[in-house]
């Protein structure tokens, strides 16, 4: 499905494939030859998100950029199933397995890996080459890599990256549930007046 968002509208190469249960809105660019497959959601609010030419994007993966982080996808890069990536910026020919999760003002440079269910944390810079192992967390600017159970440490690095001010615009003294999600509500409500575009006949 493509909508429109804020009445911007996707801009898709003729070569890309769109899977028909895939969700494409809002300030989208997608290159050539890119493959995006079913369930599939590429989410611009309010900023763009860009892949780039022979960009895969696997069954179920979520794609999302806002005001103030837009999502960009370089060449030769492959997102897994069920992978979530949110106002980052990935450099060519990265790899993201399944279920792994990148946040925002991450950069991910070129040939980096996060596999299945690792993390690249807020704020978070990962080398040119290097490797987050499965289920690990990086996090940090230069990316430190952390096993799973290692929360103190990694707490110690996230705590002051603030996340709830750079997501959602609320310090954490002030970030409780009942005003994010009001606050998620009232931006989300956009979505209101976005329109289906039907395919040219």
């Amino acid at each position: 499905m493509i909508l429109t968002h804020q009445q911007k509208r996707p801009n898709i190469h003729p070569t890309a494939y769109i899977a028909p249960t895939a969700a494409i809105c809002g300030d989208v660019i997608i290159g050539a030859h890119c493959r995006i497959m079913h369930g599939a959601a590429l989410i611009a609010e309010s900023g763009q998100i860009v892949i780039g030419d022979y960009g895969i994007v696997f069954e179920n993966a979520v794609l999302r950029s806002n005001a103030a982080h837009s999502l960009t996808i370089g060449k030769y890069c492959l997102i897994g199933p069920q992978a979530h990536l949110v106002g980052c910026t990935v450099e060519d020919e990265v790899f993201i397995a399944t279920g792994a999760a990148v946040f925002h003002g991450a950069v991910l440079e070129k040939a980096s890996e996060v596999r299945i269910h690792a993390v690249v944390h807020l704020k978070t810079r990962l080398s040119a080459g290097a490797t987050v192992p499965i289920g690990w967390i990086a996090v940090g600017d230069p990316a430190q890599l952390f096993p799973p159970d290692q929360h103190d440490a990694i707490w110690e690095i996230q705590q002051p990256l603030n996340f709830p001010l750079t997501v959602y615009g609320l310090d954490r003294s002030e970030a409780t549930m009942e005003k994010i999600t009001r606050k998620l509500a009232e931006s989300l409500s956009s979505h209101a007046d976005d329109e289906v575009i039907l395919p040219e006949a």
